[in-house]
């Protein structure tokens, strides 16, 4: 028999195995612990994912809208599954702004489920058709789908081919009209072509800078006599001070002899050669034909060698009323507004566009302190408004993307 053990001997081995309990339960929870950690581990990465995705969601969505405006623009099929996350109906309206520079029509496309949407003011550019361009009517409808509330002003002298200084006033009025049924929260403004340089000077204005939360600028005049000297020579200066030739489009400088067609006629002729012009510049060429059969035959030579616009004369002509009107090209050219405009502008112009050459995106960009330029792309995706560039590889169709995804998210945001 085993001698029997002193109190002490029993104490001693007790607390032994209580010690040695304690370390076994403490083993069990330290390798509970590590195999609850991958689980422990998988939950953190479950939750900062669910709130990266929640965070991100806004712009992920944005760059979805941004494909669909995109496909809906160049007549494109949008995908159903696109289709039902970015895009609501719309409903348009056809109305009258009351503004302080006079009366203007105008259309309101508004999303139906959220009719007090963002504001955004879209112009169209030099286009007889104004407001009711199918190209304006179906970009406008795209942006409003995407849940924005958008306004397209008709600007009476930009339809009419007149590149003026009036017109900033009623971009500037229409920006605060929209304003103002947005309960005084500030609107976006995109300009196309010639209004995209206009809406920068209504931006630069302290009249109505608290109206204009940002501008885009698509296709547009940094300098309207460079901008007309190209008309005249196909010289396109960059700011790096290269000179690149691109030979421009005749609608360009016959929109100039057209606005001052007094420069290049006797006054006697001006009514019946602006017929013609006109009729040229719709593109109407029975309208064209019907107006050149009126002329007299001096008049008839007139007409021809205005839409010449290659040859030595005309561009004489031309560049004698480009002297003349020097002060006028100051009153439509941002340059020299943009080093001190705090507004937001985004910059988007199609690589070949020889009608406004993208060099005079570049240099709106170079005048405009770094904190107020959030976007600036010059695409081979459009050429001066449409879709049509040459050659576009997938990632430049990604940029382009990526540029209207951060004009949504800027004009969805209050």
């Amino acid at each position: 028999m085993p001698p029997k053990q002193s109190r002490h001997q029993q104490r001693g081995v007790s607390q032994i195995a209580g010690r040695l309990r304690l370390r076994r339960d403490l083993l069990a929870r330290q390798r509970s612990a590590i195999a609850d950690r991958p689980r422990i581990y998988g939950a953190i990465v479950l939750l900062f994912f669910a709130l990266c995705c929640v965070i991100a969601w806004p712009f992920v969505h944005a760059h979805l809208q941004a494909i669909a405006v995109l496909d809906l623009v160049a007549n494109k099929q949008v995908p159903s599954l696109l289709r039902d996350i970015t895009l609501e109906p719309v409903d348009s309206t056809v109305l009258t702004l009351p503004l302080p520079s006079g009366p203007v029509r105008a259309r309101l496309y508004t999303p139906k489920r959220n009719p007090n949407a963002p504001g955004l003011v879209v112009l169209h550019g030099v286009h007889h058709l104004g407001m009711d361009e199918p190209r304006m009517i179906a970009f406008a409808s795209a942006l409003a789908s995407c849940g924005l509330r958008v306004l397209t002003p008709e600007l009476p002298g930009i339809k009419d081919y007149h590149v003026d200084a009036d017109t900033i006033a009623t971009i500037g009025d229409s920006a605060a009209w929209l304003a103002t049924q947005q309960n005084n929260h500030p609107v976006g403004i995109l300009g196309l072509s010639f209004s995209g340089g206009l809406s920068l000077l209504a931006a630069a204005n302290p009249r109505w800078h608290s109206d204009i939360k940002f501008v885009t600028a698509v296709g547009s005049q940094d300098n309207m006599a460079r901008v007309a000297d190209y008309y005249r020579t196909g010289n396109d200066p960059r700011p790096d001070g290269t000179i690149e030739y691109l030979a421009p489009h005749e609608y360009g400088p016959l929109v100039l002899e057209y606005q001052h067609l007094s420069d290049f006629a006797p006054a006697d002729d001006v009514p019946a050669l602006r017929e013609v012009l006109r009729a040229h510049l719709y593109e109407d060429k029975p309208a064209e034909k019907q107006a050149m059969a009126k002329l007299t035959w001096f008049q008839a030579a007139q007409a021809e060698q205005l839409m010449a616009t290659t040859s030595a004369y005309t561009r004489q002509l031309l560049h004698d009323s480009e002297e003349r009107h020097l002060d006028y090209a100051k009153t439509v050219s941002p340059t020299g507004h943009l080093a001190h405009l705090d507004t937001p502008v985004y910059l988007l112009h199609g690589e070949a566009d020889n009608i406004i050459p993208a060099a005079e995106t570049q240099w709106m960009a170079a005048e405009l302190p770094k904190h107020t330029l959030k976007a600036e792309l010059i695409s081979p995706v459009i050429s001066h408004l449409d879709m049509d560039g040459l050659g576009p590889t997938a990632l430049d169709q990604l940029r382009l993307v990526h540029f209207f995804a951060l004009l949504l998210h800027a004009a969805e945001s209050h």
